[in-house]
């Protein structure tokens, strides 16, 4: 991903060890790799002259910023996109010694320095569905082709898709760009293409085929192109649980004193319907960061307290109403939002 500006990357300055170790050479191809846009915000350059943080409350803040695109942030190690929708960060992945995944959003973010001396970023604008197609890439299997058929060769590959009705999408590798055809039965529907900019459609394509000159070239499909998926933020995720650690210690202020085993016993119980409560921790463990939707996260939360309030409160002295109206009054507006309210069976607000 080079914009106008680029300047020379900082992993070839790194102490030897570390350039030249397993890690790094994975990295050095996909520091080298270019991804499609529309519109340059911030130009590749230097971590340390960046503050993320700051980045991405103006691109909330700004109306002008509030678009949707991708932050690309190479770390010595690690390569990490923070994905956006208008000025939102709305899910993240991550690309390492274990491969390429999805990561929780405060996890992406805490990974990334405060004072960063190697790394380079980007933010660009893009089209929400070639956002789409980097998320399913970045995060799930590709269905493989068929044995024998000769899919660098365009002449067989379309006629193929075409044969099958092929809906979904095609990541096309070819040298140092990264490029997506978003097919409708069988049809091209879409391109997002970082290699050429000039010429039709056809040719543009027709030259990523060329064999001249191409090192590295791959193609993978996904039979689906799903839109992006959006995770609970990171300030819901904060919020839930300071509202589970208020209840457990409301409790314990009544006199349970068996409140933080009440809590995990609903926990684990409740583990194999809402793995969101593994982000959620009673027991002393450290909670992980769960990767989420922001409805499956309420949804368990609310059956989480339900659990624990039927089991743990006294409701003619504390009715529930009154407790949960305590505990959630400064984020109301909040918990509103996000439907907490009308998963619970008392009537707060």
């Amino acid at each position: 991903m080079r914009g106008p500006g680029r300047v020379e990357r900082p992993g070839r300055r790194i102490a030897p060890g570390v350039l030249f170790s397993p890690r790094r050479f994975a990295m050095q191809h996909l520091a080298g790799l270019r991804y499609p846009f529309t519109r340059v915000l911030l130009p590749r350059t230097r971590l340390a002259y960046i503050h993320l943080r700051n980045l991405l409350t103006d691109a909330k803040r700004d109306r002008s910023a509030r678009i949707s695109g991708y932050v690309a942030i190479w770390l010595p190690e690690e390569f990490v996109t923070l994905y956006m929708q208008r000025g939102e960060v709305v899910n993240a992945t991550i690309h390492d010694k274990n491969g390429s995944q999805v990561i929780a959003i405060a996890k992406a973010l805490e990974m990334v320095p405060t004072e960063p001396e190697y790394g380079e970023i980007c933010f660009h604008e893009t089209d929400e569905a070639q956002l789409a197609c980097m998320f399913t890439a970045q995060t799930r299997a590709a269905e493989p082709w068929p044995d024998g058929l000769a899919v660098s060769d365009p002449a067989v590959l379309f006629p193929y898709l075409m044969a099958i009705t092929f809906d979904g999408s095609v990541e096309i590798i070819a040298d140092d760009t990264v490029n997506y055809l978003v097919f409708k039965n069988g049809n091209v529907e879409r391109a997002f293409m970082a290699a050429g900019h000039h010429g039709t459609l056809v040719d543009r394509v027709a030259k990523l085929f060329a064999r001249e000159g191409r090192t590295g070239s791959k193609l993978q499909r996904w039979p689906e192109a799903p839109p992006l998926p959006v995770q609970a933020p990171p300030a819901l995720v904060q919020a839930y649980r300071e509202l589970a650690t208020g209840l457990v210690q409301r409790l314990m202020a009544q006199g349970k004193e068996g409140a933080p085993a009440i809590a995990e016993q609903a926990r684990q119980n409740l583990l194999p319907e809402h793995d969101s409560l593994d982000g959620f921790s009673f027991n002393g463990r450290p909670p992980r960061d769960p990767v989420t939707e922001t409805a499956k996260l309420t949804k368990a939360i609310a059956a989480w307290m339900k659990e624990v309030i039927w089991a743990a409160v006294d409701h003619d002295v504390l009715p529930p109403e009154q407790l949960i109206k305590e505990l959630t009054w400064d984020r109301r507006h909040m918990f509103q939002s996000a439907g907490l309210y009308d998963q619970l069976p008392w009537r707060v607000l």
